[in-house]
Formats: C-alpha cells, structure tokens, sequence
C-alpha cells in the first residue's frame, strides 16, 4: 500500500487530497496519513499542504521507482549500519545478481582495514550483490571496472580529473572522492558471489571526518544529483563487465589511473613497499620498480602516493 500511495502521487499532476487518494485506493484517509508519515521517515520527500500531499520530483531520493526495470533489485535504507552487512545477508539468501542496497546515512560504514566510513546525509552510498561467472583469479576484473566507471562518470558529471589510486579509490589531486571495499565467497575455484560496497562523497561535508575528503559539490560547487551518478555508473559498470573481456577492462582501467608513473609506498600487514608504480598486471597487481632497480608485485595493501 505503501508504494501504491507513492505511486500515485508521482503519477497525480498536482496536490491529491488524503481523501481524494483513500478512495481511488480503497482506504480510509487515516491509513493514507500513516502510510505518508511512514514513506517522510523513509526520507521520501512528501509534502502537505491546504490542497492536499505532493511530490518533491526535483529531490534527490534513491527509490526504487526511480530506476524502471531494476525496481525489484533495489532494496532502500533511509538509515542504516552498513549496506555490507545486508547485502552479505541478502547473498547469501540467493539475491540475484546485480542486487543493489542503497543508504541515505550509514551509522557504521567501513572502509578497508575495518576503518570507518563516515556516512554523513548527503552522500551516495551502495552495495552491488554480483554473481559473475568468473573462477577466482579473475574476481579483480568487476572490481576494476566498477573503479573506471566510477572515475568517468564523475569526470562527466563535475568536470573535475578524477583519478583512480590503485586498487580502487577515487581521488581529485590528493583528495579522496570515493571509497570501495570488495567481500568474496567462492564454492572451490569459483565465485558464488562478490559484494562491492562504494561510498561516494557527493553533497555531504566529508572534510570534517580529515584532510584527504573531499566531495563533489566542494570540488566543483553546486549540487549534484545522486541519482544521475548512480545510473551513469550503473550504465558503464555493467557494459564493461558484459562487455568486455578482463585484458579490456584492465585497459580501461590504466586510462583512468593516477597511480602509474609515480612513486607509491604500499603498506601491507607485514611490510612496507617503496618504489615506482610501473603498472598493473591482468591480475590487478601492482608493478613497482625498487630503489635497486629491481621489479616485483604487489598484490595487495594501502597504497600512498609521494
């Protein structure tokens, strides 16, 4: 009933009465006021009036509806924890592939190395349930592609270089844009599936949380429509990954990188690496030449640049 009375009001040319919209539903004008007061705390910009309830079509919410045809993979949090935690919940229950959980505010967002994510309102914040039809060893190449993705639709959007840092962060200059954080599960050599959580820096003030964020609308100025990024980068993302093969998609992605050709320090668990980046294998690993002129891979690790 819910998405019946939202429905309607996108559909209404003006301010609907609550007693216009309980008869054309069949409910009485109480239940309408619930079900308005329910979809407002979901963030749905309802507004009333001596005419009646009215949409907000120019406001930037992340409904279903605002995507045909993906309405019944996309799952809406007003406010949450973590969209990680429901869509590792949601994978392993069989949602299908290219399930996507959206928040307006993560209380308990993360990034690598469990640090956090500040998920202030105003950002975009996502996880795709994938399930591609990849062996393990080629389970970088939608991870590499949704970085690229990312990276040129913000450049089309804002107009700003924007730069993917190896693996996958997103800068302008020294700024971090955007953040990905990719969780696995494999059945033997093959993926079951693969969680790709992004957190996207857009109208929100991330400069608070430290030096190196920063979001679009500070970049650039002005707003920007989260929506229009999402489906700008759900287009690319997934005609890279159905369309080309792991060796164009690591192209692509050295098209959009900030890292080559720059000295990098990696910072991994057990060690500290110092050197040039080189380039990228087709295994998504890092090329770095030593200070001795010496070669070697770095597959994993928070990378820098100096």
């Amino acid at each position: 009933m819910r998405d019946r009375v939202l429905k309607a009001l996108r559909e209404a040319q003006g301010p609907v009465s609550g007693e216009a919209l309980g008869k054309d539903l069949g409910v009485s004008r109480t239940m309408v006021w619930k079900h308005v007061k329910a979809l407002r705390e979901q963030g749905c910009p309802v507004t009333s009036g001596p005419l009646g309830y009215s949409l907000d079509r120019e406001a930037d919410w992340l409904h279903p509806m605002d995507f045909p045809g993906m309405e019944d993979k996309i799952h809406w949090f007003a406010e949450t924890p973590s969209t990680m935690d429901i869509a590792r919940d949601m994978a392993k229950d069989g949602a299908p592939h290219g399930t996507l959980v959206i928040a307006g505010r993560q209380t308990a967002g993360r990034g690598r190395l469990s640090r956090t994510w500040h998920s202030q309102e105003g950002g975009l914040y996502f996880t795709m349930v994938l399930r591609p039809a990849l062996p393990v060893a080629q389970v970088h190449k939608p991870v590499f592609a949704a970085s690229a993705a990312m990276a040129e639709t913000l450049r089309d959007a804002a107009g700003v270089d924007f730069r993917v840092k190896w693996p996958n962060d997103i800068l302008s200059g020294d700024k971090k844009v955007v953040g990905m954080l990719s969780e696995m599960h494999a059945v033997g050599e093959t993926v079951e599936y693969l969680n790709l959580g992004v957190g996207v820096n857009v109208n929100n003030s991330p400069g608070e949380a430290g030096p190196r964020a920063a979001s679009l609308k500070e970049l650039a100025g002005g707003m920007f429509s989260r929506r229009d990024i999402l489906r700008g980068f759900l287009a690319r993302f997934h005609a890279s990954l159905e369309g080309e093969d792991t060796a164009e998609v690591m192209s692509r992605w050295r098209a959009n990188a900030g890292t080559l050709g720059r000295p990098v320090r990696v910072e991994t668990p057990g060690r500290v690496i110092e050197g040039m980046a080189l380039d990228v294998d087709d295994s998504g690993a890092l090329v770095v030449e030593f200070p001795d002129g010496t070669r070697g891979l770095v597959s994993h690790g928070d990378c820098f640049h100096r």
